[in-house]
């Protein structure tokens, strides 16, 4: 019997995801695959040089860590470097990007309540 609430990556068609570049996503948690109401899981695969382009989500939560390869990333007028086992937080409104630096990374991200890919769901500068 398959568990409502078990997802695998490999199960999962990925998507590129908008304000991004050189990025497939995963949504493993979330609304259409779990039921999930408060928060959504994802997994992203990004190239070297690629990533999130400035943006900001109007009333959602947002943390990424690092699983392989390292980023800089930019929260507000904050820079810093990630490395894999490392984890940042974006506060809801304040503009952020993550660019790859190494050959390819990926991250788990975790939005709350769920982003879903929803255009009113991000502001660009």
């Amino acid at each position: 019997m398959k568990s409502k609430y078990l997802v695998r990556q490999s199960e999962v068609r990925p998507y590129s995801p908008a304000n991004h570049t050189g990025t497939r996503n995963f949504r493993l948690i979330g609304p259409e695959t779990v039921g999930a109401k408060q928060l959504e899981v994802l997994i992203g695969e990004v190239e070297r040089g690629k990533g999130a382009l400035p943006h900001a989500h109007p009333g959602i939560e947002q943390a990424c860590y690092l699983l392989e390869g390292e980023a800089q990333v930019e929260i507000g007028d904050e820079k810093f470097e990630m490395k894999p086992g490392e984890a940042c937080f974006f506060p809801a409104n304040t503009m952020h990007l993550l660019r790859v630096t190494s050959e390819r990374a990926k991250v788990m991200v975790i939005y709350a309540p769920p982003y879903g890919e929803n255009p009113k769901n991000v502001v660009r500068p």
